[in-house]
C-alpha cells in the first residue's frame, strides 16, 4: 500500500493508528497492553525480546510496579533505535528467551535486573528482587552473576537490595531483619536452615539461626500467623522449640523498621539468655 494511502488513514479521525514507525494498528482506538507488547517486538525485529518489568509480569511476578513503557532487548548488530513507548537496549549478552503467550520474554534473573535499575526507590527495587528469589524463579546467585556482568549503569541499588539475599534471607521482611542483625554486634548468623534435634528430627526452619547458643529468631506477620491453620502451626513449631531447649525470639516484621533499637535491645537480651544456660543437642546439620 502507498505510503500516502497509509499516512492519510492514520490521521485524526482515520480509521487506523500509528504505534510505532512501521507499525500500524488497523484500528483508531486506544491499543490494549497486549497490541503494545507486540507492536514493540515488530519494532525490535528477530530474536527481539520483551525485558524489564512487563517480562516480570508476564512470569507471574506480583510485586512489580506498574509497567509503562515497552522494554526490548535485541542483538546488538541490529541497527533499530527507541521509539515512542518502545525502548530498545541492543545487547551483546542476549539470553535465551522464555517464551509466554506466543511473546518471547527475557528469563526473570536478567528482566528483574533490567528492570531494577531503571528505579530508583530501594524498597521497589527490593520487594522485586525478593519476590523472584523466594518464589524460586531464581537464585540469588543467579543475580549476583547477572548484575557483575552486565552494565554497572543503575547497578548500586540493586547492589545494595541483593547484599541480604545473598546472606540468605528470602524476602523483604527478611532482608530488613539481616540488616538489623548486622548492626546489632551479635555473632553472624545462619540464615533459613533446618534445624534438628538429638534424634535427627526436624525442628523448624527458623529465619535466622546462632548454632553456637541454639538461638532462633522469627519474623512472624500477625496476619499470616493469626489465621486458622497457621496460627495453630506457630504454636506447635513454638512447643518443638521448647520441647529442645531452643531459646527464641518472635518479632513483628513492622518493627524492623519502626522500632529498630529496640529489636536490637531484644536480640542482645536473647542471645545472651540463651548463652547462659547449657547448649540444648539441636543442630541446623542432621
Amino acid at each position: 500500500m502507498p505510503r500516502s494511502s497509509v499516512y492519510r488513514r492514520c490521521l485524526p479521525g482515520g480509521p487506523w493508528r500509528r504505534l510505532l514507525p512501521g507499525v500500524i494498528l488497523l484500528r483508531a482506538a486506544e491499543p490494549t497492553d497486549e497490541q503494545r507488547l507486540k507492536a514493540g517486538l515488530l519494532r525490535g525485529g528477530e530474536r527481539a525480546m520483551i525485558t524489564g518489568l512487563w517480562a516480570l509480569r508476564r512470569h507471574g511476578l506480583q510485586q512489580v510496579p506498574e509497567p509503562g513503557d515497552v522494554h526490548l532487548l535485541v542483538p546488538h548488530e541490529r541497527e533499530v533505535t527507541s521509539a515512542g513507548f518502545a525502548v530498545v537496549e541492543r545487547t551483546t549478552r542476549l539470553p535465551i528467551a522464555v517464551v509466554r503467550g506466543d511473546m518471547p520474554i527475557a528469563p526473570v534473573y536478567r528482566a528483574v535486573l533490567d528492570g531494577a535499575r531503571r528505579i530508583r526507590d530501594f524498597d521497589t527495587v527490593q520487594a522485586m528482587l525478593a519476590e523472584a528469589v523466594q518464589r524460586r524463579r531464581c537464585t540469588a546467585e543467579q543475580l549476583d552473576r547477572e548484575l557483575n556482568r552486565g552494565s554497572q549503569r543503575g547497578s548500586a541499588i540493586p547492589r545494595r537490595a541483593l547484599q541480604a539475599l545473598l546472606g540468605g534471607a528470602e524476602s523483604v521482611a527478611e532482608a530488613d531483619a539481616w540488616e538489623i542483625w548486622k548492626y546489632s554486634g551479635l555473632p553472624p548468623a545462619e540464615w533459613n536452615v533446618g534445624v534438628f534435634d538429638r534424634q535427627g528430627v526436624f525442628i523448624s526452619k527458623p529465619d535466622a539461626w546462632c548454632e553456637d547458643v541454639a538461638f532462633a529468631w522469627e519474623i512472624d506477620s500477625r496476619s499470616y500467623h493469626e489465621g486458622g491453620d497457621h496460627y495453630a502451626a506457630t504454636l506447635a513449631r513454638n512447643a518443638r522449640y521448647s520441647a529442645a531447649g531452643v531459646v527464641y525470639l518472635q518479632t513483628l516484621p513492622s518493627r524492623l523498621r519502626t522500632e529498630p533499637a529496640k529489636v536490637i535491645s531484644e536480640l542482645r537480651d536473647t542471645y545472651a539468655a540463651a548463652a547462659a544456660r547449657p547448649k540444648p543437642l539441636v543442630t541446623c546439620r542432621p
